[in-house]
């Protein structure tokens, strides 16, 4: 009996991964919420915004999670600072100590209905989840960047995931990039989801 032997190449493809070192520059928008000229107990604390940038270049994240659309990217990072978190439940305890304004983000922008926490003492975040825009979106919404990805935001999380986007940033994407937002239609299951949260949490001052 004769054996024949017939060999096959295979081809083993590994999966398509984020490439590394890649670059990320925090937008105007951005340095001016996270990093305040007078720094604030809600914004990043223990870190300028030199430092934090940095950081994103030199350290590969714990996780990359797809964002609300495909040119958005949320990179999550443990905590290495004293940030706490950036929301807090609603109890009856603390409850009176919400407070709401019409306010804007920019002098560019109209200015919406805000509620937050006074008085309060949220947690130490255990996570950053650092929201970017690719360099196509924020050259498109007038923002242009010298670099692949640019930071547009920080959640301060206890857990390594995204805080449910709030319904009035949904409705400023929608409207596009004349009132400040991206041009991203409304997702309805998103916006209800959004909705949920915000009824059960807020942002603290």
């Amino acid at each position: 009996m004769i054996w024949r032997c017939q060999f096959v190449s295979v081809v083993i493809c590994p999966p398509v991964l984020t490439q590394y070192p890649m670059s990320i520059v925090l937008t105007p928008f951005a340095r001016d919420r996270l990093f305040p000229k007078q720094s604030r107990r809600n914004t990043i604390q223990d870190c300028t915004s030199a430092e934090f940038e940095r950081y994103l270049n030199e350290q590969t994240p714990s996780n990359v999670l797809d964002g609300y659309a495909p040119f958005c990217k949320l990179h999550v990072h443990r905590n290495w600072t004293s940030t706490r978190c950036l929301t807090v439940p609603i109890t009856d305890a603390n409850r009176s100590r919400l407070r709401c304004a019409y306010e804007a983000r920019t002098k560019e922008e109209l200015p919406v209905l805000v509620r937050w926490f006074e008085g309060v003492e949220p947690a130490l975040a255990n996570w950053f989840v650092v929201i970017l825009y690719s360099r196509a979106q924020l050259a498109k919404e007038g923002s242009p960047i010298d670099a692949d990805w640019g930071v547009v935001g920080c959640l301060y999380t206890a857990e390594p995931e995204e805080v449910p986007m709030a319904p009035i940033t949904m409705m400023r994407n929608a409207l596009g990039v004349d009132e400040g937002g991206s041009g991203v239609p409304i997702d309805r299951d998103a916006y209800r989801r959004g909705v949920d949260f915000w009824e059960r949490n807020a942002n603290w001052r």
